[in-house]
């Protein structure tokens, strides 16, 4: 029997163990939910946006949010800022790459929505910048980090730090979050409240 695939998947089960049982961690996930559904309800939408690994379940959970997760329900409003590759490169070119999703921001995101910001460094100079352009377009900002937080949790609205400083530990913490966060929010506007 391979002992490394074995050591891996406890790993990520230990992480994932870690999270259970510091009631912190729950709560928090909780109070996203509940600031993504509000909006929601509200009329508002959801921007997500992330770099690499980031950028990919920042799609993924847009993706949950506009097709369907569960529940066969009508779309949700959900944009991954880092899916138009003219846009991206037009800005990084004719400004600077740390100004991709503040100017995307700026562009699409209207007083009451959420942004919510993925970062495994938490260190992400481009997720800086888009939750200073949230928090004066009144937009909350919901962080999702790692490696202690690092620079972003100083500007993110409210911040989860997953206890790790291994990436692939910290993207699979992140996009099990993604998945529960859209289990709430689909339940809480179109079923039964979990």
């Amino acid at each position: 029997m391979n002992t490394f695939i074995i050591d891996q998947i406890n790993e990520s089960s230990k992480l994932k163990q870690a999270l259970l049982e510091k009631e912190s961690y729950i709560e928090t996930i909780d109070q996203m939910a509940g600031i993504i559904l509000n909006a929601f309800k509200s009329g508002n939408k959801l921007l997500i946006c992330g770099n690499g690994g980031s950028a990919a379940d920042a799609q993924h959970i847009a993706g949950e949010f506009v097709g369907r997760f569960r529940l066969e329900r009508k779309a949700l409003p959900a944009i991954a800022l880092n899916t138009n590759t003219s846009v991206l490169t037009s800005i990084g070119n004719d400004y600077d790459f740390s100004r991709i999703f503040e100017r995307q921001v700026e562009a699409f995101g209207s007083k009451g929505d959420v942004l919510i910001g993925i970062s495994t460094s938490g260190g992400s100079s481009n997720i800086t910048r888009a939750f200073s352009k949230a928090r004066e377009t009144g937009i909350t900002s919901l962080a999702l980090l790692g490696k202690g937080g690092g620079e972003n949790t100083k500007f993110a609205d409210l911040s989860l730090i997953i206890p790790s400083f291994d990436t692939p530990r910290i993207q699979e913490a992140h996009i099990m979050i993604g998945h529960i966060l859209c289990d709430i929010v689909e339940k809480g506007l179109f079923g039964n409240t979990p």
